[in-house]
């Protein structure tokens, strides 16, 4: 299985647990990684050499720090120019049906923040439901979300901790059977 995951963290270097996350699933094999921002600064996404990446892939991975309850805003620009209607959705747009779609996403705020009754007032399943609708819209299969909280406080073993369980999950083949 070919996995593309797409990291969009405006800031990478700065990160830790996205920059821990992509360094080590550059790492694995059949995964690429593409980070979004750096290929473009200037937002003007090439669609034909993105969506040629979503072919030659089984696995797609969006992968990012959770701002605003949403993907920054590269991933949406993203989705807007390269899920095109005719080619991503729509009567003819097959390209990606039978695909896998993963999110793998980090929040500052605790798990607890996360749900009825708490900070947020809804759980990260009900804030992640947009793109859960874009993978039906477009025939991929919406695979259980990876989600690390409380990013801010953890100490650089548990990062590295997170790493290698995310690598681990994204490239797990029990994630097709529901597991």
């Amino acid at each position: 299985m070919k996995t593309l995951v797409l990291v969009g963290h405006p800031n990478i270097e700065q990160s830790r647990m996205n920059k821990a996350w992509a360094d080590r699933l550059e790492k694995e094999e059949n995964v690429t990684v593409r980070h979004l921002y750096k290929e473009y600064p200037d937002m003007k996404i090439d669609v034909e050499r993105e969506q040629n990446l979503l072919l030659e892939h089984d696995r797609i991975v969006f992968q990012f720090p959770f701002f605003w309850y949403s993907t920054p805003a590269i991933l949406k620009e993203w989705q807007d120019k390269v899920l095109e209607f005719g080619w991503a959705y729509g009567s003819a747009g097959t390209k990606l049906h039978g695909k896998e779609f993963l999110v793998v996403t980090s929040t500052g705020g605790p798990s607890g923040a996360y749900r009825s009754g708490g900070f947020n007032h809804y759980s990260m399943s009900e804030l992640l439901k947009p793109l859960q609708a874009t993978a039906n819209l477009t025939g991929m299969r919406f695979l259980p979300s990876y989600v690390e909280h409380g990013v801010r406080v953890l100490n650089d073993e548990e990062v590295a901790d997170s790493a290698e369980k995310v690598a681990g999950y994204v490239v797990d083949e029990d994630l097709k059977r529901g597991r």
